[in-house]
């Protein structure tokens, strides 16, 4: 049997406290927002100046350096959101339903991104900025439900009702992303298919590098604006507790 001399000094919801989670992420941001430039910095580098051209689309096909990557990242945070959602309903850790709500500016910046670059790719290849194709119709919706999160949680001042309420739009909305990803199986679609899969890549190598470094900086950028978010979202939450006042920082 433990003694107090020998406890584990955390546990598994030891970060689970914002107190203990603050000094972490802050620790953190500067760490992942120098990787986020410095692979975006390298990823754009190769796009734009060592990829060849396309043979097909020549030079205009470079947009997918930023469209797939904002696209792979609006869709991977609402999932994290919605996971988030599930540990916030079941355990009721305040950290949990924070970090669902400051993932969800960058989740709807992500998808914005995807949806303009999209356009801009569209108007040369399809000779028009939008069709109500099945992706991207549900891209959009992608984006409104991002954007009923934001107006839901913040619209309720009751910080409990607030949370259980983005919560459950966020568990209702991710049944979204599968159709995003498989309408371009499911329905005959303008929109071509994926160009890297788990069978491997029809893309040349030095061009999946490219992707692959912005990916990766999409990553790296949304995670550290999400603990600048939350570490916000702390504070506000916890304003009255001893350990804020202490910071010195209200």
């Amino acid at each position: 049997m433990d003694t107090p001399k020998n406890k584990p000094s955390w546990h598994l919801f030891h970060f689970a406290a914002p107190s203990t989670f603050y000094p972490l992420a802050g620790r953190a941001i500067p760490w992942l927002t120098a990787l986020a430039v410095l692979l975006a910095a390298i990823g754009l580098w190769i796009g734009m100046a060592v990829a060849p051209s396309d043979a097909q689309q020549g030079d205009g096909y470079r947009i997918i350096f930023l469209h797939v990557p904002t696209s792979w990242m609006a869709m991977f945070i609402y999932i994290v959101m919605a996971f988030w959602s599930v540990i916030h309903l079941v355990w009721k850790t305040r950290l949990s339903a924070l970090m669902a709500q400051a993932l969800a500016p960058t989740g709807a910046w992500m998808a914005l991104m995807s949806l303009v670059t999209g356009a801009l790719w569209g108007k040369p290849m399809w000779g028009t900025w939008w069709v109500w194709d099945a992706r991207l119709t549900s891209m959009l919706l992608l984006f409104f439900l991002y954007l009923g999160f934001i107006a839901l949680t913040r619209s309720i001042d009751d910080p409990d009702r607030s949370d259980q309420a983005g919560s459950l739009l966020a568990i209702v909305g991710v049944f979204n992303v599968p159709v995003i990803y498989f309408s371009v199986y499911w329905w005959n679609t303008l929109h071509q298919g994926a160009s890297v899969t788990t069978r491997g890549s029809s893309m040349a190598s030095v061009m999946l590098l490219a992707m692959l470094l912005m990916g990766l900086a999409a990553w790296m950028y949304s995670i550290a604006m999400t603990l600048r978010r939350v570490r916000v979202l702390i504070l506000q939450r916890e304003a009255g507790t001893r350990w804020v006042q202490e910071l010195n920082i209200l």
